[in-house]
């Protein structure tokens, strides 16, 4: 079956024009979710930053509290920045999560494209490839090993270290998270893990090619096909005028702020409207983004769409409308029209 979810990277709301505070988005974030589960979504996710506005830097504490505040939703990263957290620990945090959730949790690994966790945790950049590739392949030794032997550059050895409370058998479902990068694609298809592509701006369609490198990599190593999911940032409202100038409103700010920082392009309204017609923005009515997310899934072979619903300072409201409109009419809508086609091509 095809997933929907949400993933929030825990910026914070803003209430009646007042703007929460990190506490505050905190309990917000944990009422959301409970919405998305009551609105017949599938996954919730959460992202990990260090930033002024974000309040998302604990994941594994805050997807605890929303295990306990939900029952059925899966519960898992957006992206963990596996290269600056200790694999074990890492390890102790999800397994617990996944014994309270009753094996609801997932975890997306990345590098990172934000950086700010190297510097702050001691780690240097230029062991960017080092720290992953090591880090990565103790996290899948200790979920499906009973006890790890194992030494490397990046830490201290184990000798037959058996971390509890375990993991479920074959541990716990795990991403690769990639911004573009054949090596990461690659790298996916090697260790045999599902790929989560985050598309962020410009045609999704030009993954295509990352599609076919990792199903052509997944054959050679002689790997069934495995799940492949898209990232992507939306807002769903009731119509497609009123999402669009609430969206463009938020949204504006955060580009032009990372424009200066990360020269990105300066987010002019023409943009803005391009992006909206054929680029990686899902925003618009119902009919709008479900038309959008089927058509994108069709065209890169997806099992798996996650919306980043958040955005600085973006009414809490709005949000709430999103994810309701997502998970009662959106998801059901989208899974409609991709087994449309699969009959009409059967």
């Amino acid at each position: 079956m095809f997933e929907l979810g949400l993933n929030s990277f825990g910026e914070v709301a803003t209430d009646g024009g007042r703007t929460l505070s990190d506490a505050e988005t905190v309990r917000l974030i944990v009422e959301e979710a409970r919405l998305a589960e009551a609105s017949g979504l599938d996954v919730f996710s959460l992202g990990e930053h260090y930033r002024e506005g974000h309040t998302d830097s604990a994941t594994p504490v805050l997807l605890a509290a929303i295990a306990t505040a939900t029952g059925r939703i899966a519960l898992g990263t957006s992206v963990t920045v596996l290269s600056t957290n200790d694999p074990v620990r890492l390890h102790h945090e999800f397994a617990t999560l996944d014994a309270v959730s009753g094996g609801r949790a997932r975890i997306v690994l990345g590098r990172a494209s934000a950086t700010e966790s190297f510097p702050l945790f001691g780690y240097d950049l230029a062991d960017y490839e080092r720290l992953f590739e090591e880090k990565l392949d103790l996290f899948l030794r200790l979920e499906h090993e009973e006890e790890v032997t194992w030494s490397g550059t990046v830490r201290t050895p184990l000798l037959r270290y058996a971390p509890r409370p375990r993991m479920r058998p074959g541990g716990i479902p795990t991403w690769i998270g990639v911004g573009g990068s054949p090596a990461s694609v690659l790298r996916a298809a090697r260790h045999g893990l599902p790929l989560m592509m985050a598309v962020i701006g410009g045609r999704p369609q030009r993954f295509a090619g990352n599609v076919d490198l990792y199903l052509t990599a997944l054959r050679r190593v002689g790997r069934p096909e495995l799940p492949i999911g898209q990232h992507s940032l939306g807002l769903v409202a009731d119509t497609d005028e009123e999402a669009r100038e609430t969206w463009w409103t938020y949204w504006q700010p955060v580009v032009a702020a990372l424009a200066a920082e990360r020269g990105f392009y300066a987010p002019t309204r023409d943009r803005f409207e391009a992006e909206l017609d054929h680029g990686a923005l899902y925003v618009g009515s119902p009919e709008t983004v479900a038309q959008k997310i089927a058509r994108t899934a069709r065209d890169l072979r997806l099992s798996r769409f996650d919306l980043k619903y958040d955005i600085m300072r973006l009414p809490r409201d709005a949000r709430a409308r999103t994810i309701e409109l997502l998970g009662r009419d959106v998801a059901p809508r989208v899974r409609e029209l991709l087994s449309s086609s699969q009959k009409r091509s059967a």
